[in-house]
């Protein structure tokens, strides 16, 4: 059973790293099979994040092409979305576990929406970016929505990356290639001030073993997603996260009721 158990972490952090890379929300891949495998929430949402910082790594080098021109506006941003990410650690670690298990079915419903009206929100952008020109204005809006999607990043990790594309692209009128770029970015800073707060304020809750196998899938997981993933059929990706979403709530919500 613990061969099949760690096969389970690792491959679910393949899978995650690879979908974080091209789409967003691995988490709700992730996230699922160590609610299911028996480990408590906030430890799954603590080791899992911290896992998943290899796989950010990979894919934002995978995607350094597409940041070229875009340098000053990741300079603003950054700082909003690691300060939010800190924001989001402190309330996971400071808030009762209770709380979180009340909250985190919520925060999956909310995460599966955007999974599921991703197309949508990508057509209204593209709509939108075609309907004015070019321009490189940065409102406050951009950077305080930046911060927002940090401190939801930093409380629950699942889907922030396809919160940001949609802030980004409504922002910058820029590809979504290059959104999806910058995104990779600030997600890796979210969830690496996150893990940092963690190994600071919560070491005795972290699960070491989850944090390796998730990495090293993950890893692996961003090469893949930012070289060849592009060419796997975004609805069969957008069906797994769906379907192990609905498992993760189901999961969370039996164990309320219990």
């Amino acid at each position: 059973m613990d061969l099949l158990r760690d096969a389970l972490i690792l491959l679910g952090g393949l899978w995650a790293g690879t979908i974080n890379t091209i789409v967003g929300s691995g988490t709700l891949v992730t996230f699922p099979i160590l609610v299911a495998l028996g480990y408590a929430p906030v430890t799954a949402t603590i080791s899992n994040a911290m896992g998943l910082v290899a796989g950010n790594v990979s894919g934002a080098w995978g995607y350094r092409e597409e940041l070229k021109g875009n340098g000053r506006t990741l300079a603003r941003l950054l700082p909003a979305s690691l300060l939010g990410g800190i924001l989001g650690a402190a309330l996971l670690l400071n808030l009762p576990e209770t709380v979180f298990e009340v909250v985190a079915p919520f925060l999956i419903v909310v995460a599966l929406g955007f999974v599921i009206f991703q197309p949508r929100l990508q057509r209204w952008v593209r709509r939108r970016a075609e309907a004015k020109p070019p321009t490189r204005s940065h409102p406050l809006a951009l950077t305080l929505l930046v911060f927002l999607a940090g401190v939801y990043g930093g409380y629950f990790v699942a889907a922030q990356g396809i919160l940001l594309v949609g802030i980004l692209g409504v922002f910058l009128h820029g590809t979504m290639q290059a959104a999806n770029a910058m995104k990779n970015v600030l997600v890796l800073g979210v969830n690496l001030i996150a893990a940092v707060s963690y190994m600071i304020f919560a070491f005795d809750r972290i699960e070491w073993w989850v944090v390796l196998l998730i990495a090293v899938g993950s890893l692996i997981g961003g090469v893949i997603g930012s070289k060849v993933g592009r060419r796997l059929s975004p609805v069969v990706l957008r069906s797994v996260i769906v379907v192990l979403g609905l498992v993760a709530l189901y999961v969370m919500i039996a164990r309320l009721v219990s």
